[in-house]
């Protein structure tokens, strides 16, 4: 009877006490320096549409604790695949990562990678041009060009088909913490030719180099326009609980909030055609 009073009485103190005084598993967020959605460094540090958008996600789940840390691509992928409570709010789909990622519904519809070239450099990629879009898929196969990438960054399917299918010897990856900024100097210094990439991190990018570069840039053919990017948490229970908070705060805030905040970032004449579009995609998902 005593034992039983006294057990009932510990849960009624404990049901007294705040949710704040609980410990809360801490939930992991990976960032990478990926402007236009994360800036690290630069006159725009903190300025991303993903960093104005993070503090909006984790003031409403607070039922976890929150970590931020920064890491490249590689260390991102590793720590989501190790038992763990981590979440990156800029990846892209793919069957390979559905392996180990829970993904949240479409946060957002970004421009699709391009083909990033010096303005003197044209009449080299020229004859794989037509109609404004570049033949990545020949180009590489011709053996005469090398393109920088970001290793372990998926470019989308089928874009990371052609890469899997180019000869090596045209494929340089760059898997250090600053791998477009170091792509940029090595494409300036003449060690590569093209380089792919978003334009908006390109421009950025650039910008902050000693001696920008004249660049031109060009939509790969046979690749759409606008591809969609997620939330994706490590496949773990605690994982896919905080994905199914996070897709309930997604559908009023990646219209209302993240895609005008990436927009800020585009040209501003491709502004309206943006948010048009991702209006569009968004509302299919």
């Amino acid at each position: 009877m005593c034992c039983n009073l006294h057990g009932a009485l510990l849960a009624v103190l404990l049901s007294l006490l705040p949710a704040s005084s609980w410990a809360k598993e801490t939930l992991t967020w990976l960032l990478r320096d990926l402007p236009p959605l994360t800036v690290f460094e630069g006159p725009k540090t903190g300025q991303g549409a993903m960093d104005q958008l993070l503090p909006l996600l984790i003031a409403q789940m607070p039922e976890y604790q929150h970590s931020i840390v920064r890491v490249n691509r590689a260390r991102g992928m590793q720590m989501l695949q190790e038992p763990s409570f981590t979440c990156d709010p800029t990846l892209l789909r793919t069957p390979e990562r559905e392996r180990f990622v829970k993904f949240s519904i479409p946060a957002l519809a970004a421009q699709s990678n391009m083909v990033i070239a010096r303005q003197s450099d044209q009449a080299s990629h020229a004859p794989y041009l037509h109609d404004g879009e570049i033949d990545l898929d020949a180009l590489l196969a011709s053996n005469t060009h090398k393109l920088g990438v970001v290793g372990q960054r998926s470019y989308s399917p089928a874009v990371d088909a052609i890469l899997a299918n180019a000869p090596p010897a045209t494929i340089s990856r760059h898997y250090g913490n600053d791998a477009v900024g170091s792509l940029l100097q090595m494409q300036q210094l003449g060690r590569l030719n093209l380089l792919l990439a978003y334009w908006p991190e390109v421009r950025y990018m650039n910008e902050k180099q000693p001696q920008p570069q004249a660049l031109t840039y060009f939509p790969i053919k046979g690749v759409a326009r606008y591809q969609l990017t997620y939330v994706g948490c490590s496949d773990t229970p605690l994982g896919r609980e905080a994905i199914s908070h996070l897709d309930q705060l997604l559908r009023n805030l990646r219209l209302q909030t993240l895609a005008p905040l990436y927009a800020q970032w585009l040209e501003p004449d491709q502004r309206k055609t943006y948010l048009d579009a991702a209006r569009e995609l968004l509302s299919q998902h």
